[in-house]
């Protein structure tokens, strides 16, 4: 896969992420402010005829038609204990949309990880990215979908006038958010 990028702090996050996930990196520079990222992955596009493609799917026939169909099924990668509070829609302080930009990159990064969260807080200003129109929501549904808790603060979506929308998740109180905090083994507040 190549990737161009506008700025050597990308290049270095991507590098980053290539070493982390055990995946070869190279770069170079192909223009004034220009950079081509290339990541090698490893392993194969899929298991050849007759194989299986390893311990983490099985073979369900379908009735319909009765031919096999492959299901994916992923291990549990949640840490339990870990608890990531997020108490504003920007990560922060300064540029305002800088910061929003840097929350979103955070969230995103947070699905990519290996040892997912077993809950996400999200209170305050945080509470609107678990709401329709967040460019977060995506990625706390895929979370969500992998077996991430996302709670979201009753009080702070009604002071924003957004208990409507709220499209991810379930909505909790403050005794909840102290219980989770105080009890949990670690605590992300980014």
């Amino acid at each position: 896969m190549e990737v161009i990028v506008d700025n050597e702090i990308a290049v270095q996050n991507l590098k980053k992420m290539a070493d982390h996930k055990k995946l070869e990196a190279s770069w170079e520079k192909v223009g004034e402010s220009e950079f081509a990222v290339r990541i090698k992955g490893g392993g194969s596009a899929g298991p050849e005829k007759g194989q299986s493609s390893g311990e983490n799917t099985r073979e369900v026939i379908n009735a319909a038609d009765s031919s096999p169909e492959e299901i994916l099924c992923h291990p549990d990668c949640r840490r339990r204990g870990m608890v990531v509070a997020l108490s504003s829609n920007e990560m922060g302080q300064g540029d305002g949309a800088l910061g929003k930009l840097l929350m979103k990159g955070f969230v995103y990064a947070l699905t990519q990880q290996d040892s997912l969260p077993e809950t996400v807080l999200l209170y305050n200003s945080g509470a609107s990215l678990s709401c329709e129109g967040s460019g977060n929501l995506e990625d706390l549904k895929a979370l969500e979908a992998q077996g991430v808790e996302i709670l979201t603060c009753g009080t702070c979506l009604n002071h924003y006038g957004l208990s409507e929308k709220l499209r991810v998740g379930a909505v909790t109180n403050m005794y909840e958010i102290v219980e989770r905090m105080t009890g949990a083994g670690l605590l992300v507040r980014p």
